[in-house]
Formats: C-alpha cells, structure tokens, sequence
C-alpha cells in the first residue's frame, strides 16, 4: 500500500444528474460542496442539467457561471437521469466518480465511508446502503420494489448486495470505462450493476443516512420505472458479455462462464 505521506491527491468526481431541483439544489450543493472526503482527496463536482424547466436552469447560471463547479447543460428537453449520468462520466477527470443526487435524501457526509475503500484500494466499486442502516420515511411500495430488485441482482448475478437502488454508488473510473453504458432513465441503477457484475467486479456496500421524500417533494420515480428497472436486470443477465465490454478483453460471451469469473473475483 502506498504511503500516505508521499501519495499523489486523490481527485473524486462527483456527478449530480439534475432536473427541476430549483428548491433544493442549492442546499444540496452546499453540503456537497463542505462535505468530508478521504485524507489526500479532493473534488470536482460535474452538475448535468437534464432539459430543467422551474428555474434550475437559471439558478445554476446565475450561482455557479464563474465557480468551480462544472455545470453542463447538455439538453432543452429531460431526456433521463441515466442520459445525464452519462453525461458526467464521460466529463469526469478524476479517478474516482461519485453519483450524488440533487434532492436531499442522502447526505455528503457519508462520502468518507463511501470513498474511503476505493481510495485505499480496497474496492472497486462501493453501493451506500441505506437498508444496512435504518432508511426513514421510504414508503412500503418504494420498500418492496427496492426488496424486489436487489434479490433479483443477488439472485441472477451473485451480487451480494442489500440495496441495488441506492443512488449513492462510486466506482474507479476505469470500471466505468470498461462497460458501455446504454440507460436514458432510471435503469441506470440496474444497468451498471448487472454489467459491473457480468465483467467480474464486486460490490462493497458501506451503511449510509437515508431519509425519503414522496412526490410533493419532487420524487420522480414511477411504478413504470421500477418495471424497466426489473426489464433491464433480466435482459442484461443474457446479452452476450462483448456486446457492453468496452475494453474489448471479453473472454467469454455466455451468462454461465461470466457469472463464474465474476464468483470468483
């Protein structure tokens, strides 16, 4: 391991997918912006604006135009979180890319624990779990939906996990890299895990803060989404593995000898 006296700085990436979050997002940035991160860490927050029409747009000129925050407008229309995540992986220029919400249901102050095990090299890819500490306010549909999709992770790719929808997830940018992501919506969520997982990563999961919003708050996930959601994991489990590596090192293109060398990792 490497001396943390002598190590370069660790740049993180944090990448904010956001669409109509006027009222929130200025709380949202301020906690990222004074959240802790890793000894040796610093960041670089990527905001994406998806086509926002309640003011976000302007907020985001008027506020953030001259700062260090890179603000990119990438569409008039939403096309999707997962367009907009995207979109802040391929701006990302640090080692690490953190995803961040723009509402206020996780807290940045979680980021160490979430950093901490990519930073030291002990992980390559981390989930903040809110199911592994005591989630407040998630209603029982959001609960059961959350249940149904994490067994279905576990069930079809060894995934080991206990919240497969948690925003908080934070990767090595090369793991990023080396999949083809395709998600426009909400499917990014079970995209990325199904392909982390078919080209052999695992997934660390550290306990998080979590406390729900509903839709008068602006919560925009639907029942449809959870449908794709559970749409994306089945049919990512039987894609052949070349189709999504990036890297262009698939060895094998069956489910049965990519969950074997994903076991094995």
């Amino acid at each position: 391991m490497t001396n943390a006296a002598t190590a370069s700085p660790v740049k993180i990436s944090i990448v904010i997918p956001v669409y109509n979050e006027f009222r929130s997002l200025p709380q949202v940035l301020e906690r990222v912006i004074s959240a802790p991160l890793p000894a040796g860490c610093y960041a670089e927050i990527i905001i994406v604006d998806d086509g926002s029409t309640d003011g976000t747009t302007g907020l985001l000129k008027q506020r953030y135009s001259n700062s260090a925050v890179m603000v990119v407008h990438h569409s008039v229309v939403n096309l999707g979180k997962g367009a907009a995540v995207r979109i802040g992986i391929a701006k990302a220029t640090g080692s690490i890319v953190l995803i961040q919400d723009g509402d206020l249901e996780y807290d940045p102050k979680d980021y160490p624990a979430i950093l901490q095990p990519l930073v030291d090299g002990s992980a390559d890819v981390v989930y903040g779990s809110r199911f592994l500490a005591n989630p407040k306010g998630m209603k029982f549909l959001n609960w059961t939906a959350n249940k149904i999709l994490t067994f279905m992770s576990n069930a079809l790719y060894g995934a080991r996990i206990t919240d497969e929808g948690t925003a908080y997830k934070a990767f090595r940018v090369e793991v990023l890299r080396s999949i083809k992501l395709k998600c426009m919506h909400f499917e990014f969520c079970p995209e990325v895990t199904a392909k982390v997982r078919r080209t052999g990563y695992r997934i660390m999961e550290v306990p998080i803060f979590y406390n729900a919003r509903g839709v008068e708050d602006g919560k925009k996930i639907r029942w449809h989404d959870g449908v794709e959601a559970l749409w994306t994991l089945i049919k990512y489990r039987f894609v052949p593995l070349a189709h999504f590596d990036a890297s262009g090192t698939a060895k094998s293109n069956t489910p049965e000898q990519a969950m074997k060398a994903a076991q094995g990792r």
